[in-house]
C-alpha cells in the first residue's frame, strides 16, 4: 500500500500488547494511530478530531466495541468501524455486522487479514454512489420502490458484510449483486457468481475450493475454486438455497475461517472475500424445515435486500419497455406499439418479471409486421393478466407508452382526491399505495 498522509486510524483495545502490535502495524503502512483503551475513551477520541478508520475489540472494560460502532452510526461520522472478536464467537460478529461494522477480525489477529480489511476500508474513501457503473443504467426504474432499491445498495457497498438479495426470479438479483460489487472498494477486483443449483453434487467441493493434481480421476491439473478465483474481490451464489446440507457445513467452515484446502490436501489458504447470496425461496421456512443450516442462515443474512417484482413497479413498465425496444432495435428502427398492445402490457401481471418482459418483447419485436406490434404479437398468457376493475381508456392516436400511462395514473389520483376531499393520506388508502408513493406521482405528474 502506497504510504499516506493524514489517514488516521483509531485503535481500541484495554490489552497494551494488542493495542502495541495493531498500532505498529499501521504505523508501517504510512497511517497515523490513536489508541483507546475504553468505550468512553474511544467515544471521546471521535468527538475531538476525525478519523478514517476504527478497530475495536468486542469485549471492553465499560462495556462492548458494539457501543462504538452505535456511537459511530448515531453520530453521523463516515468513519468505516470493524470489531475484533474472541474466536468462534460467530454471534458478536453477525450482531456488529447488523450494526453497521465494515468487517470483522478473529483472534488472534493475522496481520495479513489487518492490513487487507485497512486497504479495503480506506479504498472507500471517495468512491461516488454510481461507482464504476452507473446504477441507474442496471436497476433503472424512478419509482420509490426502485429508488429504494439504489439507496439501500448505495449503502450497503459501503460495508463488508454479507447480503442475502431476496426475491422472484427474473428480479435482478443478480444485477443488484454486481452493483453493489461495482460500487464498493473491492470493484477493480473480480466477481465470481456462481449458480449453486447448476453443480453436481459430487463436484461441489472441488468447484467451491479447487483441486490438487491427482486428487481424483481426471484432475490433471491444480485447479482453483471460486474461493481462489474471488480472492479480493466478492464470491456471489445464487440460487444458495440449493446447496446440500454436507456443502453448507463446509462453505460455513469456510466462511468463519476464511480459509480453504484444496481437495486432495496440501495446507490451507487464507481467502478474502465479500460475500453476496441470493435465492427465491424463502430461505428462514427451509431452516425451520431443516433443509437449511440456521447457522449459515444467519451468516448469510446479516442484511437483506429484497428486490420488488415488475407487477409492483407499474410506473417504470414505460421506461423499461423503451429502453428495451431502444435496444432490441439497434441501429433500425424502433418498434411501434399499438395502443392495444400498450394496455395489454400494463395489464400483465409478469410471473416471470424483467426476464419475462424481455423475452415478450424480444418475440413480438420478431413476429411484428412493417414494425407495429400488436396484442396478438405479444402472446401474453391469458392467467397472468389483471382481472376485474374498470377498463382504462384507450390510447389515442399518436399517443405514446409514457404519456397513455400518465393519463391513466392522474385519472385515477384525481378522482381519489376529489373522494377524499382532497386528503392525501386517505387518497393514498383508497389507492392502495404509501403515502410517499402517492406524493412522489403527485410530484411527477405536476397535480397541486
Amino acid at each position: 500500500m502506497t504510504k499516506t498522509l493524514n489517514r488516521r486510524v483509531l485503535v481500541v483495545d484495554d490489552e497494551p500488547d494488542i493495542r502495541e502490535l495493531l498500532e505498529l502495524t499501521l504505523i508501517k503502512m504510512g497511517l497515523e494511530v490513536v489508541t483507546a483503551a475504553s468505550v468512553g475513551d474511544a467515544c471521546r477520541q471521535l468527538s475531538r478530531q476525525p478519523f478514517d478508520l476504527a478497530l475495536t475489540d468486542m469485549r471492553l472494560p465499560d462495556g462492548e466495541g458494539l457501543a462504538v460502532v452505535e456511537h459511530i452510526g448515531q453520530a453521523g461520522l463516515d468513519v468505516p468501524v470493524a470489531v475484533i472478536t474472541a474466536y468462534g464467537s460467530a454471534d458478536n460478529a453477525v450482531a456488529a455486522m447488523k450494526a453497521g461494522a465494515f468487517d470483522y477480525l478473529q483472534k488472534p489477529v493475522s496481520l495479513a487479514q489487518l492490513r487487507t480489511l485497512v486497504q479495503s476500508a480506506l479504498a472507500l474513501e471517495g468512491r461516488t454512489a454510481g461507482g464504476a457503473v452507473d446504477g441507474t443504467v442496471r436497476l433503472a426504474g424512478e419509482s420509490p420502490a426502485m429508488q429504494e432499491v439504489r439507496r439501500l445498495i448505495e449503502r450497503l457497498a459501503r460495508t463488508q458484510a454479507a447480503v442475502y438479495i431476496h426475491g422472484e426470479s427474473g428480479t435482478g438479483k443478480e444485477q443488484a449483486a454486481r452493483l453493489i460489487h461495482e460500487q464498493g472498494p473491492r470493484a477493480a477486483r473480480p466477481f465470481v457468481p456462481v449458480n449453486c443449483g447448476a453443480i453436481p453434487e459430487n463436484l461441489m467441493e472441488s468447484e467451491f475450493f479447487g483441486h490438487r493434481k491427482g486428487a481424483f480421476t481426471g484432475a490433471d491439473n491444480e485447479r482453483d475454486g471460486f474461493f481462489q478465483q474471488a480472492n479480493g474481490g466478492t464470491l456471489f451464489l445464487d440460487e444458495v438455497a440449493d446447496l446440500p446440507l454436507a456443502m453448507q457445513v463446509k462453505l460455513l467452515r469456510a466462511i468463519q475461517e476464511k480459509r480453504v484446502r484444496k481437495l486432495g490436501g496440501g495446507p490451507e489458504e487464507a481467502v478474502d472475500v465479500r460475500l453476496l447470496c441470493a435465492t427465491h425461496h424463502d430461505l428462514a421456512a427451509l431452516v425451520d424445515s431443516g433443509a437449511f443450516r440456521q447457522d449459515l442462515y444467519y451468516r448469510l443474512n446479516v442484511i437483506q435486500l429484497t428486490m420488488p417484482p415488475l407487477r409492483e413497479l407499474r410506473e417504470d413498465i414505460p421506461l423499461f419497455v423503451g429502453r428495451l425496444l431502444e435496444r432490441l432495435a439497434g441501429d433500425g428502427a424502433r418498434p411501434r406499439l399499438s395502443p392495444d398492445a400498450v394496455k395489454a402490457l400494463l395489464g400483465y401481471n409478469y410471473p416471470g418479471n424483467f426476464r419475462e418482459l424481455e423475452n415478450i418483447l424480444e418475440r413480438a419485436a420478431a413476429l411484428a409486421s412493417d414494425g407495429r406490434v400488436d396484442v396478438a404479437d405479444l402472446q401474453l398468457s391469458d392467467a397472468a393478466c389483471s382481472e376485474g376493475g374498470a377498463e382504462p381508456p384507450v390510447a389515442g392516436g399518436g399517443e405514446g407508452l409514457q404519456e397513455y400511462l400518465d393519463r391513466v395514473e392522474r385519472d385515477a389520483i384525481v378522482k381519489a382526491l376529489q373522494a377524499t376531499r382532497f386528503n392525501r393520506t386517505q387518497a393514498a388508502k383508497l389507492l392502495g399505495v404509501s403515502f410517499r408513493s402517492l406524493r412522489y406521482r403527485l410530484e411527477r405528474l405536476g397535480i397541486k
